[in-house]
């Protein structure tokens, strides 16, 4: 066995503790951020303890020098000065768990492969799956039982918009998950379910990136993974307006089925309160209105192709459906029965202010006046579904999103606990789960976030600004993400989990480079994660590759 090299000794003028010490570099070597560093220590009694660590800082320094301008003098040899490095390291594990200081002038050596594995407790993890590459182009991984709810569940990303690549490595986690062989034969009935809220980025999953070189493919495999695009995919986007036929809202490529809801879907499941999905709903009046009409939805007869009739009056769009709430809620004759007893006027048109104006957010949304409306229905059949938002007001985006994540985790909760997972991806969170107020979106998700863990439901939520979300949803999400951040979102409380020179290192940190954090490291790793294999917008995609571009195939 080849003995490690030497890269320095542990320095006696500064204090080593069990948690943290600084190393001396040798001459002719270095340490740089990130690196795994071992050492061995002998105790009075005979026994080995080996010390693992990874660099936090470097620092250079002139010892002998008193003033700024010696630089000067010393690089012209006036002043005799030796330049010298050091690098602070903290402490990730003991072998075994005795917790004492390293020596002073104990030998230091980087740690690589099984001893890179134990440092950073690699091998202490059943099932890893690859999440990166080190700065040295090793593999990184997390331990699956974190994310799979066995032991814990969900992951957060936060990051700057357009810099921190959020959508991209939530994808790529998903690529890991499908490719790695760590979900076994579960990964076949794995579903994914992806939220896309700008451009048509994600619509083209299924396609080759044409921008993939080789230096990247390698990456790759380097990971174990295939540098191909996602084998299995459906894609749902919202009918265009005004469109009778409801074709798909989508320039980008035409074998895209449009979603809708029939409108007795939307009375008889109960969907009226997603329309009001604010922040401020629960402490407004109208609230109150919100559910009672809702209890007399119900109610509504059922007639063809998704229609309803209320009073022997049938329905089959939004926009009659509203005007005819509206009239009841606001007829005397009514008015007891369908907004409440004792409920003022003054909260019965705040009701239907807001009421009517969704109708034309909408109403290409939930309509009965389209042939066949079940092909029209979103249905997790395939490994990964896409649902495209990006051409959506705030206020529809909200309804899709809580009727669609509602409906899934119903339908997961009604096949119980399985080791087929469902991963739900979402950004802007904070938009669906805002720190202050309570909607019934908002209640949703941290259903999901509280008790989806035991249903296999994962929540894989990405955010600019982690302070700006409700807490028990960060506070449920296992693994922890961060790109790009401003400097003052850094300074935040929920950043705790990063080490001060980690916050700083998300201040400048390049696209592409994550800080991962997870149980069971102490320290979070900084990685790297290869460039999409998929097609991130219609330019990247092969032409012909992953779907069809003729708009009469499948007609």
């Amino acid at each position: 066995m080849v003995e490690p090299k030497m890269v320095g000794r542990v320095l006696g003028t500064r204090d080593a503790t069990p948690l943290e010490f600084w190393v001396g570099v040798e001459e002719g070597e270095y340490l740089q951020l990130d690196d795994v560093v071992a050492l061995e220590r002998l105790l009075p009694t005979g026994e080995m303890i080996k010390i693992y660590g990874t660099v936090g800082q470097v620092v250079a320094r002139h010892e002998g020098a008193r003033f700024d301008s010696d630089v000067f003098l010393i690089e012209e040899g006036v002043l005799p000065a030796e330049v010298t490095e050091a690098a602070q390291v903290t402490a990730t594990r003991f072998e075994p768990e005795v917790f004492v200081p390293p020596r002073p002038g104990q030998p230091v050596h980087i740690a690589r492969d099984e001893e890179r594995d134990r440092a950073l407790f690699f091998d202490r993890m059943e099932s890893r799956l690859p999440v990166g590459l080190s700065r040295g182009g090793e593999p990184l991984w997390v331990n699956l039982e974190f994310l799979n709810g066995e032991r814990g569940a969900h992951v957060n990303i936060s990051g700057i918009s357009g810099v921190a690549t959020k959508t991209s490595y939530a994808t790529f986690l998903l690529h890991s998950l499908y490719n790695s062989g760590v979900l076994g034969p579960a990964a076949v009935n794995t579903k994914s379910l992806i939220f896309n809220v700008k451009g048509e980025d994600l619509l083209h999953l299924d396609r080759p990136n044409n921008r993939l070189d080789d230096e990247q493919r390698a990456r790759y495999t380097t990971l174990g993974l295939p540098p191909t695009p996602f084998q299995s995919v459906a894609i749902y986007a919202p009918p265009r307006p005004h469109d009778p036929n409801a074709g798909a809202d989508v320039n980008s490529r035409h074998d895209v089925t449009s979603f809708f809801w029939t409108l007795e879907r939307f009375c008889h499941d109960d969907l009226l309160p997603f329309l009001f999905a604010d922040a401020e709903d629960d402490r407004a009046q109208y609230t109150i209105v919100v559910y009672n009409v809702m209890a007399q939805l119900r109610r509504a007869e059922a007639t063809e192709t998704g229609a309803v009739k209320v009073d022997e009056k049938t329905l089959r769009t939004f926009r009659e459906l509203a005007d005819l709430i509206a009239e009841k809620v606001q007829d005397d004759a009514t008015r007891h029965d369908w907004a409440g007893p004792a409920i003022g006027m003054g909260t019965v048109n705040a009701f239907v202010r807001r009421l009517l104006a969704s109708v034309r957010h909408v109403e290409r949304l939930i309509r009965a006046d389209v042939p066949d409306p079940e092909r029209h229905s979103i249905d997790l059949q395939t490994q990964v579904t896409v649902v495209d938002l990006h051409n959506l007001n705030d206020r529809a985006k909200r309804f899709v999103v809580g009727v669609t994540l509602r409906r899934a985790f119903e339908d997961k909760e009604t096949a119980g606990q399985t080791k087929e997972l469902l991963v739900v991806v979402l950004d802007e969170l904070n938009k669906y789960a805002p720190r202050e107020g309570s909607s019934p979106i908002k209640e949703v998700l941290l259903d999901v976030a509280e008790r989806g863990r035991s249903l296999g439901v994962i929540l894989i939520g990405a955010e600019q600004t982690a302070s700006e979300v409700e807490r028990r949803i960060i506070a449920n999400s296992s693994i922890r993400v961060v790109g790009r951040l401003d400097s003052a979102e850094a300074a935040r409380e929920e950043y705790g989990f990063l080490p001060a020179v980690h916050r700083q290192r998300a201040t400048i940190v390049k696209p592409g480079t994550m800080l991962v954090s997870q149980p069971e490291i102490p320290v979070p790793l900084v990685l790297e994660f290869p460039f999409p294999a998929w097609a991130t917008r219609s330019s990247e995609a092969i032409s012909g590759a992953g779907g069809p571009e003729d708009p009469f195939t499948g007609l």
